[in-house]
């Protein structure tokens, strides 16, 4: 029982460990420094980022859901007389 703990936790410690490298070298350290030829432009407002990242997607989310729905509606077929 005491080999199978000392895995988990040598494997829970190399995980946290790697995950923790990889945010660390991953992480802009020279982010206030403006390179040649940087030009990042205006910001967008309040209005703009929502409309961007709130609205759009929701807006596509309900475009495609009603395609899919719309194409999935079952065909009425027409009565046979017998």
């Amino acid at each position: 029982m005491s080999n199978k703990v000392n895995k988990n936790v040598l494997r829970a410690g190399t995980i946290t460990a790697g995950t923790a490298l990889m945010l660390l070298m991953s992480s802009p350290a020279f982010a206030l420094t403006r390179d040649d030829g940087d030009d990042p432009g205006p910001g967008l407002s309040v209005i703009q980022t929502l409309g961007l990242y709130v609205a759009a997607p929701i807006v596509l989310f309900l475009i495609i859901a009603g395609l899919v729905m719309a194409g999935d509606r079952p065909r009425k077929q027409a009565k046979s007389k017998s």
